[in-house]
């Protein structure tokens, strides 16, 4: 990974952190659909940059 790719995932992941947070502090209970929204919302968005930058090329 280059160092803008690096800071690319590093502004990506803080922003998905701050949405997290978000959900997590204005929701007045934490029930299963807010954990179920935010484990599926990482998924979304970290599995397809994970296998474009991360993953060996074949």
């Amino acid at each position: 990974m280059t160092t803008a790719n690096i800071i690319r995932f590093v502004c990506i992941l803080g922003l998905w952190l701050w949405l997290c947070w978000m959900l997590i502090t204005r929701t007045p209970r934490v029930d299963f659909m807010v954990i179920f929204t935010i484990v599926a919302s990482g998924i979304i968005v970290f599995v397809p940059l994970y296998k474009k930058y991360v993953r060996k090329k074949d």
